[in-house]
């Protein structure tokens, strides 16, 4: 675009200002007014968010995964990133490690829906092209939220295999997720992270 036509344009937009600033804010229905009130609760942050804000911070992790119950399980160490966004509604996790010897890196996010008042987690990383999403609930007697879902199994031409997740805060520098899946009707541990603070 030439500078006189950026010109132009700039001079027609500040016209319009004057002309915009006269026209009055469109008076509302009750119900119009109602569906804004309940867009607003559903987008304000409350205490279940600020709860989840303790998760913030950057974490070591360590990775124990059971892939053959007869056999030893699998260990790798790896570190995590845990930050706000979204006006402090969501928290979006960017985690680094290995598997099998070769980079590993996911991203999560975790919140509080208002709307169907459960928490949620989804979970992408570069081992898969899906994304897994739990919803659950979380027990301040034991200081645990436990997510459930269903994750499409690579193996079994995506048969859909429940998973149940388990966060337990320790305290606030130490957290322990636990991943359980449920074949042939049996459920059993497949993977424990535990996270440390960083200093």
């Amino acid at each position: 675009m030439k500078i006189s036509q950026i010109s132009l344009l700039t001079l027609a937009l500040l016209a319009a200002l004057p002309l915009a600033a006269q026209d009055k804010p469109a008076k509302l229905t009750p119900e119009q007014q109602a569906m804004m009130q309940a867009w607003e609760a559903a987008a304000k942050p409350g205490e279940q968010h600020k709860q989840l804000a303790a998760m913030v911070g950057k974490w070591t992790t360590k990775q124990t995964m059971w892939m053959d119950p007869t056999a030893p399980p699998l260990t790798e160490t790896g570190s995590a990133t845990n930050t706000l966004v979204l006006g402090d509604r969501h928290i979006r996790q960017d985690f680094r490690s290995k598997w099998m010897g070769q980079p590993f890196e996911g991203v999560g996010f975790i919140g509080y829906d208002n709307v169907i008042g459960k928490y949620y987690s989804t979970w992408m990383d570069s081992g898969s092209t899906g994304i897994f999403v739990s919803h659950g609930d979380y027990d301040p007697a034991t200081k645990t939220y436990t997510y459930l879902g269903e994750m499409a199994d690579p193996a079994s031409k995506g048969v859909k295999i429940p998973v149940r997740q388990v966060v337990r805060v320790v305290d606030n520098d130490h957290q322990v997720f636990e991943m359980f899946e449920t074949r042939g009707g049996k459920e059993a541990k497949t993977m424990q992270i535990d996270y440390t603070r960083q200093k």
